[in-house]
This record gives C-alpha cells, structure tokens and sequence, in this order.
C-alpha cells in the first residue's frame, strides 16, 4: 500500500497528517467530509462563510467559483474563473490560476495550477508546478470498467474507487498540455514534459 508520507514529507505534520495511514483514493473519496471536519477548526485569522473558510492573507478574485467544503490557507491566490468543487483543502501559499478547476482535491503549500488546468480527486504535494494545459484526470471513460488500478514500482494496486487522480509528490513539475491518467504515484521531484502522458494504468 502506497504510504502518502513517502511522497509529500510534510503530510503527517500537517492538518491531514491523522489520515496519514489512509490510501489516497480513500482520502479523495472523503474529500467532503475530511474539508467539513477541518473547518470545524479553522484557526486564527480565517473568514468562515457557510462551508468555506478563506485566510485573511488569501486573495479570490471576482470571478472565481468556489462550491464549499472548501478551506483555502494563508497567502493563496485563487484567480478570475477558477472553479473549485467537490471539497478542496489549500494548505498555503497555492495557485489556482484563470481557467483551473479543481476537485475533491488537497493541495500543500506553494504549489501551482498555472491555467486551464484540470485536477480531480488529487493529493498534491508542496512546490508542484502545472504548466498551462496540463490535466491530472480522475476516470477512465475508454474502459466499460472503470474501476482504477494501477502499477506502482512494480506492485498491481487495485483501489476499488472509479473516480482518483493522482498522488503528486513534493518539487514535481508537469510541462504545459501534459496528462497524467487516472491512477498514478509520482516521486518527489518527478519532471514530466510537455505534451506527455503520463499512464500507470493496468490493462
């Protein structure tokens, strides 16, 4: 079983870190209600409207959509026409940039989704940067079982969900117009190119 913390160092210190043992298809499929437990403690400093919190340091510009849960951490900036849904955790410092939207998705600090990117059901780790056009996608529409496995150095994973992106380890950094299919473990520092695919899928 992939362990969360062997990609992204800082999970088990983090507010997620009390579901460091949980697979991450599990921890995206309780997005919703991972994000409401966390906003029954929001901390210092944030502004709580219904079911979203956003720091006082955020900036969301006119524009952008956010359907709650949502909790978007300090310093975040979240541009014109960006969509958020599905329960989305922003630890610090993120962008979700024009033309984003991201799903039922956790996001560590610093990291970037540049524009017109797509993210579902996705753990990313800090400093990951997505160049525009790069999609993490989250179904398998070509199969008529979409249940998701996957290889993972060497080792078959069967997750039994039908609906889980990735889990992107720390400094990753995915080249403009890039796919990564649903179903993937990427190691810290991972480069994929521009106009890559990235497919760990079994067949």
């Amino acid at each position: 079983m992939p362990i969360i913390n062997e990609q992204i160092a800082a999970f088990g210190a983090s507010a997620l870190g009390e579901f460091s043992n949980c697979a991450p298809w599990e921890l995206t499929g309780r997005a919703t209600g991972i994000v409401e437990q966390l906003l029954s403690r929001p901390g210092p400093n944030y502004i709580v409207s219904g079911n979203i919190a956003v720091h006082t340091t955020s900036i969301v510009e006119s524009g952008a959509t956010i359907k709650g849960p949502a909790m978007i951490g300090p310093g975040c900036y979240i541009a014109a026409g960006a969509y958020l849904r599905g329960g989305c955790w922003l630890e610090a410092m993120c962008t979700i940039g024009p033309g984003s939207e991201l799903k039922s998705s956790f996001v560590f600090s610093g990291s970037k989704l540049a524009h017109f990117n797509f993210v579902g059901d996705s753990i990313l780790g800090r400093e990951v940067n997505l160049e525009a056009g790069s999609i993490i996608a989250n179904y398998r529409n070509e199969r008529v079982n979409p249940v998701i496995s996957f290889v993972h150095n060497g080792q078959l994973i069967e997750t039994g969900v039908v609906k889980f992106g990735a889990l992107v380890g720390d400094r990753t950094k995915i080249g403009a117009n890039a796919v990564v299919a649903p179903g993937a473990i990427l190691a810290p520092a991972t480069v994929v190119s521009r106009l890559a695919l990235v497919d760990q899928g079994a067949w």
